[in-house]
């Protein structure tokens, strides 16, 4: 169950030669991203077992999740954009149903990451599924 958006991002990814053009790009999706104002990088909204910073703020508008995040780290930021793809307008009773593993896998991420990384999409993917369900 992949949105549109994360679809995107996919076909994107197969016409990407190697794994540098794609590190490019996730690096550009995350400066596409708009910033999160500085007023909401608080420690209620930090994600906890990232080695970088990084801040999610959930929205719902009509059932529907979404979130602005943010990062003291390119590529982190780009991650969360990903993220974002993947789960933004999803119904927040569905959120929990995104294998974001297999997702990530889907791209290539999951062979790319360094541990700390991959570790830190794991808490963001926690915190996302936490405060969804929080909503629901």
């Amino acid at each position: 169950m992949a949105t549109p958006a994360f679809e995107d991002i996919a076909e994107t990814f197969d016409f990407l030669e190697d794994w540098e053009e794609r590190y490019r790009h996730v690096i550009e999706l995350g400066k596409a991203m708009p910033p999160l104002d500085p007023a909401f990088q608080v420690p209620a909204t930090k994600v906890e077992g990232c080695a970088s910073q990084v801040w999610i703020l959930p929205r719902i508008e009509n059932g529907n999740f979404d979130f602005q995040g943010e990062s003291d780290a390119m590529i982190v930021r780009g991650l969360i954009a990903v993220l974002h793809a993947l789960y933004s307008g999803v119904p927040v009773r569905q959120v929990d149903q995104i294998d974001a593993q297999a997702a990530l896998a889907r791209l290539g991420l999951d062979e790319h990451l360094s541990a700390q990384r991959s570790n830190g999409v794991r808490a963001m993917v926690q915190r996302i599924r936490q405060l969804a369900a929080d909503a629901s």
